[in-house]
């Protein structure tokens, strides 16, 4: 067999796959998180998803360091972080600017890895999205990923375009969302690697 490809997936609890169907805190299974999904015999995936995650600020890039160095090497990471950045407050300009702040950060891996920066999709009315403030939010963050990408040359990808399902909160993924995702970040990367 070819070599294995190894890919670092940090992100929220749409990474970790928290499943919104439970009250205590559980995750979906293996056979529905986007992330097992996107295994396969030729490709590792290596799951820093953490609940409640946000974009981290400079005083986290140790922990980030760390993890890079866990897992190394690592052919790629792919980031996507957002929703509790802004369910906390944060604008879709200041997200965007400390998401620019921390790939700057992350460029230190070693060269030949693949740094993807992933717009989530959009948020949806729900129980966590009250409102519509919070999708005008979201699908401006998406467009300001897609120019930091663009303004600091890193590969990028649009989950927004991937028809990925919601929950009824508005914001993590169903089990047919994880699967959506999953089928589009495949191919992504498939392009990249």
């Amino acid at each position: 067999m070819d070599r294995i490809e190894r890919i670092l997936c940090i992100g929220d609890s749409n990474t970790w796959g928290y499943d919104p169907r439970s009250y205590l805190g559980s995750r979906y299974g293996p056979a529905e998180r986007w992330t097992d999904r996107l295994a396969r015999e030729d490709r590792q995936i290596l799951n820093a998803g953490e609940n409640g995650r946000a974009v981290p600020r400079r005083r986290e890039f140790p922990g980030t360091e760390a993890l890079l160095r866990r897992y190394a090497p690592l052919d790629a990471v792919a980031v996507m972080l957002w929703a509790n950045d802004l369910l906390q407050g944060s604008t879709a300009a200041e997200t965007a600017g400390r998401m620019e702040e921390f790939l700057v950060f992350l460029r230190t891996c070693p060269e030949g890895t693949v740094l993807l920066l992933v717009a989530p999709p959009p948020f949806r009315l729900g129980a966590w999205v009250p409102d519509a403030g919070l999708i005008r939010a979201s699908e401006t963050l998406a467009r300001e990923y897609r120019a930091l990408a663009e303004r600091i040359a890193l590969p990028f990808a649009d989950a927004g375009e991937w028809g990925v399902d919601l929950a009824f909160d508005g914001v993590h993924f169903t089990p047919e969302g994880h699967a959506a995702f999953a089928a589009g970040l495949a191919k992504r990367l498939d392009e990249l690697l």
